[in-house]
Formats: structure tokens, C-alpha cells, sequence
């Protein structure tokens, strides 16, 4: 399978964090596009979903270690879905390695106790521990039999189909559900 990396942005459609990320490799059959080229494209991808601040540097480690967990997340989610098991090493080895800091502090200007988390923004696993964590809610959810992968021939994208009918087909209608639609009215047609 041949990864190429275009000029356009990550897509978010899985309507959820943990399958955004998973996401953020996609494309249909082997002509597939990864957002993740380097250590700041995983950082601009974090800043965008608002999980680190604007100007948080990038650990060296970050663009392999956020491939891998992508990678463990799609095995979970795909094991989740065929009610199977899946490695979770990588995944339980970044919550441990990344978990924030929780302390309870006194906030001298309100005059009361207040919850100071820190997450370690300083390493790899601190910066993804949001995504693992996203990841476990989700495959413990009972609402998780609504993940669905696109049902458009070779598309790879997983989302949550959050609609009233729960009967959401595409991770986009703009895209594959468009190609999916034209396709069946061409072979209605015989063409």
C-alpha cells in the first residue's frame, strides 16, 4: 500500500475524538493519504481539536508514537465491532506513561478549592493521553454498536452515527455517499 501525502487537511467526520484521530489516516483501496508527515503535523492536528495550546513543541518521539496508537486504535475499534480482542499494549502503555497529574489546590483569588490538572505536554504520551482516553469511553460505551466504517467500496473512515435512525451509511454524503449513490444509478441504468 503506497501513503501519499497531499496538501489537504485532516478530516473530521467520525463525530467523535478517539475516530478522528483513527481518521486521520484515510483514502479508499491502496491510494491512501496520512495527515501525520511529521512530529508538527500531529501537533497542528492536536491544536486544532483543542487538546494542547497553540505553540506546544512537538517531542521528537511524538510522530511515531502517534502512528502507533493510531494504528492500536483502529485494531481495538475494528476488534470491538467483530466482538473480538485486540493488543492493547500500546494503548494501556501511553495511559499509564501519559495520565495528567490531579491535584486538589486552594485558588487564593476565588477563596476556594479547585481541581489543577496538568497533563504532560512535554512528552509524546502526555500530548496523546487525551486520544487513548477518548478511545477507552468509546469502546466501553454502551452507545458503541453505532460505530460504523463507511460503507463506500475500499473507504476506511470510521464514524459514530449519532443520527435519530442510527442508519447513516458514509462518513460523508458530500463524498462517498455521492460516489456510492451515482454508482448504483449507473448500474440501474446499465450503463
Amino acid at each position: 500500500m503506497e501513503i501519499k501525502n497531499l496538501a489537504s487537511p485532516p478530516l473530521f467526520l467520525g463525530d467523535n475524538l478517539a475516530l478522528d484521530f483513527i481518521n486521520s489516516e484515510y483514502g479508499t483501496g491502496d491510494d491512501r493519504h496520512d495527515c501525520f508527515d511529521d512530529p508538527r503535523s500531529v501537533i497542528d492536528w492536536l491544536e486544532t481539536v483543542g487538546l494542547v495550546p497553540k505553540g506546544t513543541v512537538a517531542p521528537p518521539d511524538l510522530l511515531e508514537e502517534a502512528r502507533q496508537l493510531r494504528d492500536a486504535a483502529r485494531a481495538v475499534v475494528h476488534a470491538a465491532m467483530n466482538s473480538s480482542e485486540a493488543d492493547l499494549t500500546v494503548i494501556n502503555s501511553l495511559l499509564e506513561r501519559g495520565r495528567p497529574e490531579t491535584r486538589l489546590i486552594w485558588d487564593q483569588d476565588t477563596q476556594r478549592y479547585r481541581i489543577d490538572v496538568r497533563s504532560g505536554t512535554d512528552s509524546s504520551a502526555g500530548l496523546l493521553w487525551s486520544v487513548a482516553d477518548a478511545l477507552i469511553k468509546l469502546v466501553t460505551d454502551d452507545k458503541f454498536e453505532y460505530v460504523k466504517q463507511c460503507e463506500a467500496h475500499n473507504c476506511i473512515l470510521l464514524f459514530h452515527d449519532l443520527s435519530k435512525s442510527h442508519r447513516r451509511r458514509w462518513c460523508s454524503m458530500a463524498t462517498c455517499g455521492n460516489r456510492m449513490k451515482v454508482a448504483a444509478f449507473r448500474n440501474r441504468k446499465g450503463s
